[in-house]
C-alpha cells in the first residue's frame, strides 16, 4: 500500500510527475461529467426512473441547503451538490480492483479544503461586497480581527484533517486485515468504510454550507430596525 504522504509517480507529463491520486481525480471527475451529460441529456416533463432518481437527489440537496443555510438553493446548488457527489464517488471508488480513493491522499482533501475556503471568500464577498466581508471580520470588536482571521483558516484546517484522517484509516486497515485474514473476513469492514464513506461525504457538504451561510450572514449589510412605537 502507498502511503498517503508519499506518492511515487506514475508517469511524467514533460516536467510534471502525475500520480495515483491525480489520475483516480480525474477519471472521477471524467466520468461524473459524462455521467451527467449523457443523463441530462433528454429531460422530460414527465420523468423516467433515471429522472426521477436525479430529481431526487437535487432536491434533497436542495432541502438540506434550506434546513442548514436558511437561503433558497438557488446560488449554492452546484457547488454543494457538485462537492457532495464528487466525495462520495470518491470515498466509494475503493470498490473498484486496485484503486485507491482519492481522499484518501493528503493533496486531494486540501484541494477540495481550499475549494471551500474560496467559496466562503467569494459567497461572502457576492452578499456583501468586499468591504462587508472583511469589515465581518472585526465583529464584534476590532480586536477579534487577528483571531477571527486565524479561525476561517482552522476550520478550513480542520476539514482537511477530518476527510483525510477518516479516510486513510479506513483505507489502512482494510488493506492490513486484508494482508492478514485472506479475502472473505474484511467484507464487513469494507461496508462500514462504505458507510464511513457517504457519512465523511455528507459532513463535509454540510460543513461547507455552514462556513458559508456565517459568511453570507456576518457580511450581509444589515437593514434599519423598525422603530418601536413610543
Amino acid at each position: 500500500m502507498i502511503s498517503p504522504l508519499s506518492n511515487p509517480p506514475l508517469f511524467h507529463l514533460g516536467p510534471l510527475p502525475v500520480t495515483q491520486p491525480v489520475v483516480a481525480t480525474w477519471g472521477i471527475m471524467l466520468l461524473l461529467a459524462g455521467g451527467s451529460a449523457v443523463l441530462t441529456r433528454r429531460l422530460r416533463l414527465t420523468p423516467g426512473r433515471t429522472q426521477a432518481a436525479l430529481e431526487l437527489i437535487v432536491s434533497t440537496v436542495d432541502s438540506q441547503i434550506r434546513d442548514t443555510m436558511r437561503a433558497e438553493p438557488g446560488p449554492y446548488r452546484a457547488f454543494i451538490g457538485t462537492l457532495f457527489v464528487f466525495i462520495f464517488a470518491a470515498n466509494w471508488s475503493s470498490l473498484l480492483p486496485g484503486v485507491e480513493p482519492p481522499t484518501a491522499h493528503l493533496e486531494t482533501d486540501a484541494a477540495l479544503a481550499l475549494l471551500v475556503f474560496i467559496a466562503v471568500i467569494w459567497f461572502g464577498v457576492r452578499a456583501g461586497g468586499v468591504r462587508g466581508y472583511l469589515a465581518s471580520f472585526a465583529f464584534p470588536n476590532p480586536i477579534m480581527i487577528p483571531l477571527n482571521f486565524i479561525e476561517t483558516l482552522t476550520r478550513t484546517f480542520s476539514l482537511l484533517v477530518r476527510l483525510f484522517g477518516n479516510v486513510m484509516s479506513g483505507v489502512f486497515v482494510i488493506g492490513i486485515v486484508l494482508s492478514l485474514a485472506g479475502l472473505l473476513i474484511p467484507i464487513p469492514l469494507m461496508a462500514l468504510d462504505l458507510l464511513t464513506g457517504a457519512v465523511q461525504a455528507y459532513i463535509f457538504a454540510v460543513l461547507a454550507m455552514v462556513f458559508i451561510a456565517g459568511a453570507v450572514a456576518e457580511a450581509k449589510p444589515e437593514t434599519p430596525s423598525t422603530k418601536a412605537p413610543p
